[in-house]
């Protein structure tokens, strides 16, 4: 297929609707995008059933991506009794996280990653050939209006391309291995309007470390994002994937770019490079995908819409050590703070324009004496080319030093790490307290553009100081945020089914522990969590002590905790959800959770619901006493009727109501998965059934 032949498709697509509109005179309302290609990709579904936001879903992926965490994964596979895995064309295995490390032990979790890929015969990408999702772009795994997941946070990335990238655990990959399956449920979304022309000098990374900023008040956590507006055609596809990139540190679990002309240019660009024959990025799945191009519908629900101007941005930087403090670079410049490091690495920012715009900046200079320029691309088909271009060369030249295609510095993994007391300038997606080195070292985030300026210029320093001229002035941005009413209609396809086993209402008390923030080591100490000989009742007993030694004392089981925004943030545990369940209580209501803790409590059979409006009323009722509980009971009951999908809370067991709302719909295939004792009973029981 030509350039003119697809460029005729894509006219006659934005001609005409998409062929497969979900938007129907049945249901209350229109889909987004974001709920369209879960529809998509969901099993299961009731006839009729439109997914949407609140709705929990079983879906499978197109692909599922793990790195260096692939061998883990492997043994939690093998754990569930399964030998064999359900699709080995929908699992990729990369080793990218820890490719400087020459140790007998990394090497051997190498070796047997591969080994158990070749067995399995799953798609796998060396040490060296680079970053897993650079890989997943590369060799079209993720690809427009698909799902691809990845047991790694940076799966958002795959959404500037287009496709639902979002991050998994490592029991939901063993169990898409497993059965090609896992569950999902589909946040809030928010729509974030992009209005106005970048300038000349501002990249993508200053619009995402921008938003980063401008709106730190986890306006966006756990929703998914889309991005929209007349002038995203104009921004070009890396700058795409790098915004999409950090939604991740912003707090979002997808960050969606729609498919347009530049998109599909782009896709025709990669198509001719890869040459004919590609299983993935060829000229059918081109056709196809211009042929059957989706659009939100015009009456979708989003939960926020976000509006930035971008032709009043200015080159920002993030930090130190933290994304939510975005400062300008005429601000920083100023300072005239002196680096240490700088850092051109990671799959956010090493793509090949990436290279070129640095090499731009720095060809002809030298790095400035007492400064560390390291460098990495994202892939070694990258590297590949910045060295055909001349662009690699120009920075070896000026005396960057080079790293293999991976990770590296980005997670703190081998050479070039910040030391105690030092000051580093990097293209990466992270700067939090010791990630790349030394607790006590100073860590900002800034585009390739910056960095090489402040490798040449020994400080924080723009492109043009390079040329000798002054940073350019800071323009004002414009915001605007608006937070949209909940929709409360019916949703389509009637009654939720209730299995057998599973109860048609949830109900108790409300125990409100008022504070944000609780996180997994304030509900499970972690002085246990390594200790595998903790029985149940020494689990419930500990339950919650790190927040309030009270917590015992003062709940029974049946309870259900109601507590504010972002329950259950911090580590990985899986027991800040068991140790709940210890205590026979089956629900947590909450503004918001962690969604690390979100997915361990489902995988684990414990049941969760974010009702913001419960949680201010709660605050609301109690603002005027003077003594703060951390544990309150507060005499409203909650009622979830599962079949109806409402909540509703009264003021005593038989009281006034105060609250009803509707919910997500929990799906049968979720209460499945909860009758089973969690994900991991869900898949022995299918394994148990295909073996008969």
């Amino acid at each position: 297929m030509n350039q003119l032949n697809i460029r005729g498709l894509a006219q006659r697509s934005r001609a005409k609707l998409f062929s497969r509109s979900f938007a129907s005179t049945a249901i209350s309302r229109g889909q987004n995008l974001t709920e369209k290609i879960v529809q998509k990709y969901a099993v299961g579904l009731p006839e009729g059933k439109f997914v949407h936001s609140g709705d929990y879903v079983t879906i499978k992926p197109a692909h599922v991506m793990s790195h260096d965490n692939s061998w883990p994964v492997a043994l939690k596979f093998k754990g569930l009794g399964a030998s064999k895995v359900f699709d080995n064309r929908q699992i990729v295995n990369t080793l990218d996280h820890d490719v400087q490390n020459k140790s007998e032990k990394n090497l051997e979790k190498y070796e047997n990653i591969k080994n158990f890929a070749k067995e399995q015969g799953i798609d796998f990408y060396p040490a060296g050939r680079g970053i897993g999702h650079q890989i997943m772009i590369e060799e079209g795994y993720a690809f427009p209006l698909n799902v691809t997941v990845a047991s790694d946070s940076h799966s958002n990335t795959y959404g500037g391309i287009g496709a639902l990238g979002t991050p998994v655990v490592r029991t939901d990959a063993a169990s898409i291995w497993a059965t090609g399956q896992t569950w999902w449920q589909v946040p809030p979304v928010a729509k974030v309007e992009l209005k106005g022309k970048l300038p000349k000098g501002v990249t993508g990374k200053d619009v995402i470390v921008s938003l980063c900023g401008l709106f730190n008040n986890d306006e966006v956590l756990n929703h998914a994002i889309e991005f929209v507006g007349e002038e995203i055609e104009n921004l070009p596809v890396d700058y795409r994937l790098t915004i999409a990139n950090m939604t991740t540190e912003w707090g979002a679990l997808s960050g969606l770019f729609p498919v347009d002309d530049t998109l599909i240019r782009w896709y025709t660009n990669r198509m001719i490079k890869l040459g004919p024959g590609h299983p993935r990025i060829n000229e059918e799945t081109l056709s196809d995908l211009i042929t059957n191009k989706m659009d939100a519908d015009p009456d979708a629900y989003y939960a926020k819409t976000l509006t930035v101007d971008l032709s009043t941005m200015s080159p920002y930087i993030s930090g130190p050590n933290s994304v939510k403090i975005s400062n300008s670079l005429e601000d920083l410049s100023n300072k005239n703070m002196k680096i240490n490091k700088a850092y051109l690495v990671s799959c956010t920012n090493s793509r090949l324009s990436d290279i070129r715009a640095a090499a731009d900046v720095i060809k002809g200079k030298k790095v400035a004496p007492g400064v560390e320029f390291y460098i990495a691309a994202a892939s070694s088909e990258v590297q590949k080319e910045a060295e055909s271009d001349g662009s690699w060369n120009s920075l070896i030249d000026a005396g960057a030093i080079t790293l293999p295609a991976g990770c590296g510095p980005c997670i703190g993994l081998g050479t070039g790490l910040l030391e105690e007391g030092e000051v580093g300038i990097s293209a990466t997606n992270r700067n939090f307290k010791g990630r790349m080195g030394s607790k006590d070292a100073l860590a900002f985030l800034a585009s390739p553009e910056v960095v090489a300026a402040s490798a040449v210029m020994g400080k924080i320093a723009g492109p043009e100081e390079v040329e000798g001229n002054p940073v350019k002035r800071v323009r004002d941005l414009k915001k605007s945020i608006i937070i949209h009413e909940p929709e409360q209609s019916e949703s389509a396809g009637g009654a939720v089914e209730v299995l057998a086993g599973f109860p048609e209402s949830i109900e108790g008390e409300l125990i409100l522990c008022d504070a944000d923030n609780i996180n997994t080591d304030g509900i499970y100490p972690g002085k246990y969590t390594y200790q595998d000989d903790v029985s149940r009742e020494k689990m419930a007993e500990v339950c919650m002590e790190n927040y309030d030694p009270e917590f015992g004392s003062k709940t029974k089981p049946g309870d259900i905790i109601v507590s504010g925004y972002n329950f259950g943030t911090g580590s990985s545990r899986e027991q800040a959800a068991t140790a709940i369940l210890a205590r026979d209580m089956k629900l947590i209501v909450a503004g918001s959770f962690g969604n690390i803790f979100s997915r361990n409590s489902i995988n684990n059979a414990l049941l969760t619901l974010e009702i913001p409006k419960l949680i201010n009323m709660l605050r609301e009722k109690y603002s005027s006493n003077e003594e703060k509980e951390l544990t309150r009971r507060t005499g409203w009951f909650l009622k979830w009727d599962v079949k109806a999908a409402t909540v509703t809370v009264t003021d005593g067991k038989s009281g006034e109501v105060v609250l009803k709302q509707k919910v997500g719909e929990l799906g049968t295939n979720l209460q499945d998965i909860i009758i089973k004792g969690g994900l991991e009973g869900w898949v022995k029981a299918k394994l148990a059934e295909t073996s008969t």
